[in-house]
């Protein structure tokens, strides 16, 4: 009590040890906030922003109506992308790299349709492999990308695995980004993409999905990229210019 750190951090740390120590191994629940507060003699209110604290370290997942699921015992190495220009969202820093693992020619079916954005029956090149991190060679996304079939060459590429697949179309073939489309949602993962990423199926993912334009306006590459809860964020700067201008 007469330690300056507030309740809740003090309380956070507690529960954290706790579950490093396995009391609470991964995939238990953490008994009831009752039991809690009972057991740590803190206010619903403390315990609370505790699990808040706790969660946003990623070592627990909390859900309406659900138990507290304890989902690590450390806290995972967030991987945190920044850009000042919106040509960055498109690219990933030079510090990671991509590991393919299929590499296939395909007529898109219903589902990838929808996804691709491109009529079912139609031939595409899919890439699907892992994102990594060089040095630490953490996992930090799978990738699903398709390209018009006349592309597929490029997978031979030297530095392939090290670029952005839409500038290797740029600079080897000529087709430029005249516009692309970003749409971002959360989704559980499937059995097959946990397996590459290390988790289990279906925890939740962020999913990004970008398609790219030449222009002529026809779709030319749609990338859809999984990245592990906890692991990856988006980190956006604007500036404003002058006259209210963004710069």
């Amino acid at each position: 009590m007469k330690s300056r750190t507030p309740l809740y951090q003090s309380l956070a740390a507690l529960l954290s040890q706790r579950i490093r120590e396995g009391i609470w191994p991964v995939g238990s629940n953490l008994p009831s906030e009752t039991v809690l507060c009972r057991t740590f003699n803190a206010s619903r209110h403390t315990l609370r922003h505790a699990l808040q604290t706790i969660e946003s370290s990623g070592l627990i997942l909390r859900r309406q109506g659900a138990p507290t699921q304890v989902i690590s015992r450390n806290i995972p190495r967030k991987f945190t992308q920044s850009f000042n220009s919106p040509v960055d969202i498109l690219r990933y820093p030079s510090d990671t790299y991509r590991t393919n693992l299929v590499e296939e020619f395909i007529e898109l079916d219903q589902f990838q349709s929808k996804l691709v954005g491109a009529p079912i029956g139609s031939s595409w090149y899919h890439i699907g492999g892992v994102r990594k991190q060089k040095g630490s060679n953490q996992i930090i996304a799978w990738t699903d990308i398709y390209i018009l079939p006349q592309f597929a060459s490029l997978t031979s590429d030297p530095d392939h695995s090290h670029s952005m697949v839409f500038e290797q179309i740029e600079n080897k073939y000529g087709t430029k980004i005249d516009r692309a489309e970003v749409d971002v949602y959360a989704t559980s993962v499937t059995a097959d993409k946990a397996k590459h990423l290390k988790i289990k199926a279906r925890d939740p993912c962020l999913v990004i999905v970008r398609r790219y334009y030449n222009a002529d306006d026809e779709l030319f590459e749609s990338t859809i990229t999984h990245h592990p809860q906890n692991l990856y964020t988006y980190s956006m700067v604007f500036k404003g210019g002058r006259n209210g201008e963004s710069a």
